[in-house]
């Protein structure tokens, strides 16, 4: 009984062995070989727009927040596109319309969010 367990699972947990083991080894590996120097260009802001190592209590911008948001939001719809175009042959002409409705609502929002200036940075 538990042989046949073992013997119908047994490329599975050889395969998570194997993703472990190379996992904790590449991680090993970046550690040990990789520099740490770092300097005043790498400690300097990039995208985040603050200092890295700095008050964790300031002010924080809301076009950070927004900017966000929508990548988000555009980002999720597309989630929505891959299985509909998939069964696009099964699901006939009601579910290509209400796709085009979907995806005409979110064209709207998008276009509302580029008119109010939303996606300028200043």
């Amino acid at each position: 009984m538990i042989y046949n367990f073992l013997s119908e699972y047994l490329s599975i947990i050889i395969f998570l062995f194997l993703a472990i083991f190379l996992s904790i080894g590449f991680v090993i590996a970046n550690y040990l070989a990789s520099p740490s120097n770092p300097g005043p260009e790498k400690l300097s802001a990039y995208e985040c727009g603050f200092e890295a190592f700095d008050d964790s209590r300031m002010e924080f911008d809301v076009r950070f927040y927004l900017v966000a948001i929508l990548f988000i939001i555009f980002d999720l719809e597309i989630a929505f596109l891959f299985p509909w175009a998939i069964s696009l042959g099964g699901i006939g002409a009601l579910g290509f319309w209400s796709m085009m409705i979907f995806l005409g609502v979110l064209t709207i929002g998008f276009i509302y969010e580029w008119k109010k200036g939303a996606l300028e940075w200043e």
